[in-house]
């Protein structure tokens, strides 16, 4: 008699409905337990989600209880009912844990709905064949599946479990560094570059750790990974240099602090605010919201202006023509009282404006004045001090001259 033949036998029993009282009180003791551990929590963390069914906790919980209860039913009765929940909430969990940290470490793009969905499939998957008796039967099967390298046998069944392996790992990484940059480095480290090359580092270290443990728990001989780490080394040298360089001087920039995030920058020609730092580039945003992706070794090499770290002031100038027969120390007069007009210009140093030149049609006089946040636009403050210029010279009675030519004619 086959295994999932004895399973339906004992389904069939009449002590079942004993099982099924013991399986309701475990899931209520596991949903009581989680809702009183939500409180004073976020609404939507990996542990708790929205609700509590959809977290982490509730099914961990009732795993832990169903777990239990099977071993103490085991004593008294057969167990049918337990023994199919247990892969079930197993699944179960190992699917929330999965979905939810991706769902909280990535954007919910497709290709992220995607593995959740290909996960879920996986995890339900093997939770049937678990069930039904039929996993030993195709675990035999994958590991009669090889592909031979010389001396060294890889099997499908050795891929299979390191895909998986390595794929918990990582999700687990991912989940224990956002915990620690959540809970640890936002309360230790109020600079914000600083916080940053931290979490990179302890989830680089993490990933790296993760990654060895997966290997090894696979079966794969963690020494022979010295020929790789050589022959990394070389292609670091030759065809990765760029990419090292890169990585390198995203580390320097952080730990060195040259650029923040927030700070208004100008790279090659291209001005604009930081917006994130990678370990790769520096993401640079325009004020007309153009988005640049510099590679940090160009940060690194070449000359970049940063204007948030000395003066935080800003020089803004005003040109404007009058006509020779205009009185020069109203046209004056004028021109700093609509700069003073605005909000945005400072006080000290008060707007200035002075005669710049003697034009083929007219006086041109320049406007100076000083503002402390360029990051909120510089053609709207010229609109606005142009306008009231105009205004000014147009009740004052004072013209704006026209391009003037003489013709001879001979």
């Amino acid at each position: 008699m086959t295994e999932l033949q004895h399973l339906l036998r004992d389904l069939g029993g009449a002590r079942v409905w004993v099982e099924v009282l013991v399986l309701l009180a475990c899931l209520a003791l596991a949903y009581g337990v989680a809702r009183l551990a939500r409180r004073g929590h976020g609404d939507d963390s990996v542990w708790f989600g929205r609700h509590v069914f959809d977290g982490l906790l509730f099914p961990v919980l009732a795993l832990l209880l169903v777990y239990a209860a099977r071993h103490g039913v085991a004593q008294v009765q057969p167990v049918a009912v337990l023994k199919v929940a247990l892969p079930i909430f197993t699944s179960l969990a190992v699917i929330r844990l999965i979905v939810r940290v991706l769902g909280a470490s990535f954007a919910q793009t497709p290709s992220v709905q995607l593995v959740g969905n290909l996960v879920s499939w996986l995890a339900w998957g093997g939770a049937v064949l678990w069930i039904t008796g039929l996993l030993p039967a195709v675990l035999d099967e994958l590991e009669a599946v090889h592909i031979a390298f010389g001396k060294s046998r890889i099997s499908l069944r050795t891929v299979l479990e390191g895909t998986l392996s390595s794929g918990v790992m990582l999700v687990v990484v991912l989940w224990i560094s956002a915990t620690i940059e959540r809970r640890i480095l936002r309360e230790a480290v109020g600079d914000l570059s600083m916080r940053k090359v931290a979490a990179n580092a302890i989830r680089a270290g993490l990933l790296l750790i993760g990654l060895l443990f997966a290997l090894s728990a696979v079966g794969v001989d963690l020494t022979a990974l010295s020929v790789l780490g050589g022959a990394l080394g070389v292609g670091l040298g030759f065809g990765l240099q760029k990419l090292a360089a890169n990585y390198v001087s995203g580390f320097v920039i952080l730990l060195e602090r040259s650029l923040r995030i927030g700070d208004m920058v100008r790279v090659d020609g291209f001005e604009g605010v930081v917006t994130d730092i990678k370990t790769r580039y520096t993401l640079i945003r325009a004020l007309n919201g153009r988005e640049s992706v510099v590679p940090n070794e160009l940060i690194i090499t070449q000359r970049v202006e940063n204007l948030s770290t000395a003066d935080p002031k800003m020089l803004l100038t005003v040109n404007v023509s009058v006509g020779y027969d205009s009185d020069v120390e109203r046209v004056r007069e004028i021109l700093c009282a609509a700069a003073a007009a605005s909000e945005r210009v400072l006080r000290e140093p008060a707007p200035a404006a002075y005669l710049a030149g003697f034009g083929a049609d007219g006086l041109d006089f320049s406007l100076a004045l000083w503002i402390t946040d360029p990051e909120n636009g510089q053609l709207s403050l010229r609109s606005e001090i142009n306008l009231a210029v105009l205004r000014g010279l147009r009740e004052a009675g004072i013209d704006i001259p026209y391009p003037q030519r003489v013709v001879h004619m001979k």
